[in-house]
């Protein structure tokens, strides 16, 4: 397969067992003659006020998402995303663990 045309979902990962965010998207992914591959997409639909805040806050905190294709429970490429101001995301390859930010939450 050199190309994927579809749906797919984004993850933002606290950790292993907490997931703080979701994304529809829909996406293309191309993979050139050696493996290397790159991916754009859009939201399905227009976040809301409440989803763009929480988008823009994980952004801000880590823009590394899992990615999970149809019929996968939980994503398991880990991308890194970059948004356009014309709302086109753009696609890297992230590697799991390679976060930037270590957050506590005190949910006392």
């Amino acid at each position: 397969m050199d190309r994927f045309v579809g749906r797919a979902r984004l993850e933002w990962w606290a950790n292993g067992s907490t997931c703080l965010g979701m994304y529809d998207i829909d996406i293309t992914v191309t993979v050139d003659a050696v493996g290397g591959w790159r991916g754009t997409g859009r939201h399905v639909e227009a976040l809301d006020t409440t989803e763009r805040e929480g988008w823009d806050f994980l952004m801000e905190m880590d823009p590394l998402f899992s990615l999970a294709f149809p019929g996968e429970d939980r994503g398991g490429i880990v991308v890194r995303i970059v948004e356009a101001e014309d709302g086109v995301l753009t696609f890297t390859e992230g590697l799991d663990g390679e976060g930037s930010v270590n957050v506590t939450f005190d949910l006392t």
